[in-house]
């Protein structure tokens, strides 16, 4: 794909969506770092179906640490893998606490040493909460980009370093967020809804279905 084509893709997806947000709930950097480690392998809408019981009652490191590892179990069981997640969750706490004097820090290093916080976490925090350039490539972002041709990569770091090099600066921060969108409304899994894609004429997907 070249440069014309991808920077009508993105000019397209901005005018369709010019604010885009995440679909996690939340209110402050710490929410926000809470619900994404619970994201993993889980649905957005099931991550906030427990969050709106969870953060009324802990939203803070401290309140959590106080609520303990079972008391949050009680919260969180509705997500997949809640058990390792509620220790996770319950141990960055306690790194924040201890470390962080109990914010949320904006550095990738210090978000990565966090447990249950990998790469595409770290991303998502430092882009959603304090407007970093960085792009999360999680499952839908992969498949769009290689099945577009928009930024090819055998794995999901190899998409990110290709996006990386393609996505000019002003696109850098909504990126992300309009490239999951698409992939899970639109250019989805099992069947993509080529008809109704707004850069259906710009895609170099051979397969296309109505």
């Amino acid at each position: 794909m070249n440069k014309a084509k991808r920077l009508e893709i993105l000019t397209r997806l901005r005018e369709d969506n010019p604010n885009p947000e995440s679909d996690l709930e939340y209110s402050s950097p710490f929410e926000l770092l809470v619900a994404v480690t619970l994201s993993a392998q889980a649905t957005d809408v099931g991550v906030n179906k427990a969050t709106r019981k969870l953060f009324p009652v802990a939203n803070t490191p401290e309140a959590i640490v106080e609520l303990g590892v079972e008391g949050l179990k009680e919260y969180i069981k509705t997500i997949g893998l809640y058990n390792s997640k509620a220790n996770n969750v319950y141990k960055l706490c306690q790194i924040l606490i201890e470390k962080h004097g109990s914010e949320v820090p904006q550095d990738r290093k210090a978000l990565e040493a966090l447990p249950g916080v990998g790469r595409k976490t770290a991303n998502v925090v430092l882009n959603c909460a304090f407007g970093w350039p960085t792009i999360a490539v999680d499952t839908h972002i992969f498949r769009v980009s290689n099945r577009t041709k928009f930024a090819m990569g055998k794995d999901v770091v190899a998409v990110e370093e290709k996006l990386e090099k393609v996505v000019p600066r002003e696109f850098k921060v909504d990126v992300h967020h309009w490239l999951i969108l698409h992939g899970r409304y639109v250019c989805t899994a099992r069947k993509p809804k080529c008809g109704s894609c707004i850069i259906e004429d710009l895609c170099e997907f051979k397969e296309k279905v109505e």
